[in-house]
């Protein structure tokens, strides 16, 4: 059996009405739907009891991702960034025309701009920053020269 493709990446949120905004409005995401999920299946598939859940589905750049926000068990208490070294998913990165802008609309959407890991790298003309989202989730911004899609630094 082959995987036929990657559907969504799921990030897991505790405000539907504060991440919505910010994902739709700072970062350019569209909405697609809403999925409630409930009931025995989805408890044992998600290893939750009495899962109550609300899923959003986002796409841009032909790349979708799933807002998750429980209502039963409740989300923790977050908002401090993950370490980018701990395992597992670390963030989302941005292309950006203007690095200033983009993180002014981060601020006005309730996220986090990390001013203290701003680069500006006049070797290859590009800027970076982090941000996080309402929740902390880092969202990495990079203005720089050349084509959008590019592998970042000449990865190859």
């Amino acid at each position: 059996m082959a995987v036929q493709r990657l559907t969504h990446l799921g990030i897991c949120v505790s405000d539907l009405e504060r991440s919505l905004p910010f994902y739709r409005d700072a970062l350019g995401f569209r909405e697609l739907g809403t999925l409630d999920v409930t009931g025995e299946e989805a408890s044992r598939l998600l290893a939750i009891a009495d899962v109550k859940l609300r899923a959003v589905y986002l796409e841009r750049d032909d790349t979708r991702i799933e807002l998750l926000c429980y209502g039963n068990p409740g989300a923790p208490v977050a908002g401090q960034p993950v370490a980018m070294d701990h395992p597992g998913f670390t963030h989302l990165s941005f292309r950006v025309d203007d690095l200033e802008s983009a993180t002014a609309a981060i601020a006005s959407c309730g996220g986090r701009v990390l001013g203290e890991t701003r680069i500006d790298n006049p070797r290859f003309g590009a800027k970076a920053i982090f941000a996080t989202d309402p929740d902390g989730t880092r969202i990495e911004l990079v203005e720089a020269p050349g084509d959008p899609a590019a592998l970042p630094g000449g990865a190859r």
